[in-house]
């Protein structure tokens, strides 16, 4: 599934073609993808058609599109869930159908004039939808909606955030900052972290506590940091939280420079374009592999219905 990485690398190809576009045209050819609009297609295509897009906003792994109506109307969002195999692809008015094409948005840009927006999905667990816009729990801007996260500083205050920013979508609104975002609270993360006694891995996996972060960059986070993935997490002392902190952050940076990991097609940026940071994991999918730290084979055990990469000799669970 898509993380914090492959998802921003898709928000930041959408948000100059986005920002200021019309949507013109709307078309639903596949119903399914629509299971978390509260609404018939109808009423999806009827609210979209005319609307001036905003930007492109996202936290952790969501991704949204606030727009004004052609009413006036600016209290909801397009809300994009990639799933497991979801593509926001950008393409000419003129190109062919993607074979997997599940919705069609027909932009116009004051600048960039006529293109498309399409909605591509080969397993359909992906999804569109509008929601409803609500406050930020703490006043903050909702997620990164700037040109690239490389490089980004913070807002200097909540005042220079326009107020399509300051508001997030109800189905996003439960979902912790991710470690990239400007106004992620390392204190509360930390403070939460410690209450956890469940292992450091699962945690991480919880998007309630910290968002963006899955099944990859968990595996290649912990091998930086020397630690078991079923290591709980209330063991951990807070100068280990913080070296933790510091390898995910790195780890996402990675991974962003490099576009995101790819091991196959699904995972592609706005333009088609595949990552590369696959070819620079160290513990994720190498089983068998040498540690690059030690040389001892990397190992791969079950774990929630999935598997957990790592070192048994550089994370040796501590007791």
């Amino acid at each position: 599934m898509p993380e914090l990485p492959e998802v921003e690398v898709v928000r930041a190809g959408l948000q100059p073609a986005v920002a200021g576009a019309v949507v013109e045209r709307v078309e639903v050819l596949e119903p399914r993808s629509l299971r978390r609009h509260e609404g018939p297609a109808d009423d999806f295509v009827a609210r979209l058609e005319g609307a001036e897009l905003r930007g492109a906003v996202r936290r952790g792994k969501f991704l949204w599109l606030p727009f004004e109506s052609a009413t006036g109307d600016d209290s909801h969002a397009l809300v994009a869930h990639l799933g497991m195999s979801g593509q926001v692809l950008l393409r000419d008015r003129d190109a062919p159908d993607d074979r997997l094409l599940r919705i069609r948005l027909d932009l116009d840009h004051p600048s960039l004039g006529p293109q498309r927006l399409a909605f591509v999905d080969q397993r359909i667990f992906g999804s569109m939808a509008l929601d409803e816009l609500v406050p930020t729990a703490d006043g903050r801007a909702s997620g990164f909606a700037g040109a690239s996260l490389l490089g980004a500083s913070a807002s200097e205050s909540p005042a220079q955030d326009p107020p399509w920013l300051s508001v997030i979508p109800r189905q996003v609104a439960h979902i912790a900052r991710d470690p990239l975002d400007p106004a992620f609270d390392e204190g509360l993360f930390f403070t939460r972290l410690a209450a956890r006694a469940s292992g450091i891995k699962r945690a991480l996996l919880d998007q309630t506590l910290v968002s963006g972060i899955g099944n990859i960059y968990a595996d290649e986070s912990l091998w930086a940091a020397k630690l078991h993935f079923d290591q709980p997490a209330s063991s951990l002392s807070r100068g280990k939280a913080k070296l933790l902190l510091v390898e995910i952050r790195d780890v996402l940076f990675k991974a962003l420079a490099e576009g995101g990991t790819s091991f196959d097609a699904q995972y592609v940026n706005v333009n088609g374009q595949s990552g590369y940071f696959s070819h620079s994991l160290n513990a994720y999918g190498q089983q068998g592999k040498p540690c690059p730290r030690c040389g001892t084979p990397i190992r791969r055990v079950s774990f929630m219905n999935r598997g957990s990469h790592f070192c048994p000799r550089c994370q040796r669970r501590r007791y």
